[in-house]
């Protein structure tokens, strides 16, 4: 092992947990699923040369996907031993030794994952962004996620937004189609010019109510149609019936996913999470590949604050403009700061943090005391 793999070998991992509530009351999806506060995890990573950095998780309950809050830092007790002595600058190594302690909890893997792309970024002076293969974009569009409620609610809640900056709405659906369609009719009614609406069922819908809603919705032409059934089979059988172009998210969980969705001509755009992919290193596989495709993205994560929401801006950063349609701030949707509400929207944009690493500074006093340390 030469010398500068020893400077960044992990020496120290730390876990802390703190919970993020949402900024606007109750958060609610298909299944009437309902979110006003979840547990999230940061990782903390210290490397023999005094590098450190910072990884986060929080998965959007336990019921949106196969992870959740309380199983991301049981993981932990076997992750943060398996990472003592690895490289920070071998991802592939990190993530094989992940992988040989504990088999799938991706999820879990990416807190770690992230958090070693920080301090070798604070190690090398280099942004994350620039690991990730430069800095093409400093300042990009956000989205807003539009809960499932009453019409009038969330065109209001949509017109809020807008007034803030924000051009592009992902409606929550999966309700009765007729309404849904309805819901989403009236907010593009409402809509300003250069408006984008999404009208995401996430996986609400069987195929029938998603044809329904479809040809109710065929004729708005700035509406983006957005994993309207649980499988890319169901979602293949409604776009086979449409015109709308295709959006996938939950489906989306790895690069094998992603080549089977795109050989079946599936979709033109994907939700790439970079939890649910297990971390930035697999997030940037999958976000070369749709460069490569010709495929566009949402860059975003499960939930999470301002450790997510750096990790989100440095991969949106490092994307071509024309491969990326926008991303989330999750330090937007949530009170808590943990990090000064750094990266901060500005206007409806998000920024790309400056600085080395992540380009982030967290307040461990906010955190508490670690739920797990190794060494």
């Amino acid at each position: 092992m030469n010398a500068v793999s020893k400077e960044t070998r992990i020496e120290r991992v730390e876990v802390y947990g703190y919970d993020v509530n949402y900024a606007h009351g109750t958060y609610i999806m298909s299944g009437d699923r309902r979110i006003t506060s979840l547990p999230s995890t940061i990782v903390r990573v210290i490397t023999t040369a005094g590098a450190e950095g910072f990884g986060e998780v929080c998965p959007l309950g336990p019921a949106y996907l196969p992870a959740f809050g309380g199983g991301a830092r049981a993981a932990m007790e076997l992750l943060g031993p398996a990472v003592i002595g690895q490289d920070v600058a071998d991802h592939s190594g990190l993530n094989a030794r992940m992988d040989d302690a504990l088999m799938g909890h991706g999820y879990a893997k990416s807190a770690v994952d992230i958090a070693s792309w920080d301090a070798l970024g604070r190690h090398s002076g280099l942004s994350v962004a620039a690991l990730l293969g430069g800095e093409r974009q400093t300042r990009f569009p956000l989205y807003y996620a539009v809960p499932l409620g009453p019409v009038d609610e969330m065109a209001a809640y949509v017109e809020d937004r807008r007034s803030e900056g924000i051009h592009n709405f992902q409606l929550k659906l999966g309700d009765d189609p007729r309404q849904d369609a309805e819901r989403v009719r009236v907010v593009a009614e409402r809509a300003s010019e250069g408006d984008t609406i999404v009208a995401d069922a996430n996986c609400g819908w069987r195929s029938q109510d998603a044809v329904i809603a479809a040809r109710l919705l065929e004729d708005l032409d700035h509406v983006l149609y957005e994993q309207p059934c649980p499988t890319i089979e169901e979602c293949l059988l409604v776009r086979e019936r449409t015109t709308l172009p295709m959006v996938l998210d939950e489906v989306i969980v790895d690069v094998a996913a992603l080549l089977r969705a795109h050989a079946a001509n599936a979709m033109e755009q994907i939700n790439l999470k970079i939890g649910r992919v297990g971390g930035l290193t697999k997030a940037k596989q999958i976000r070369d590949l749709c460069e490569t495709l010709g495929l566009r993205m949402t860059i975003e994560d499960t939930w999470g604050g301002d450790v997510t929401t750096a990790a989100v801006a440095h991969l949106a950063g490092s994307t071509a403009p024309e491969a990326f349609f926008a991303a989330s701030f999750m330090n937007d949707w949530v009170l808590e700061r943990v990090a000064g509400h750094q990266p901060h929207s500005n206007n409806g944009y998000g920024v790309l943090p400056k600085g080395s690493g992540l380009g982030i500074e967290v307040d461990l006093s906010l955190l508490g005391a670690p739920i797990f340390t190794f060494v």
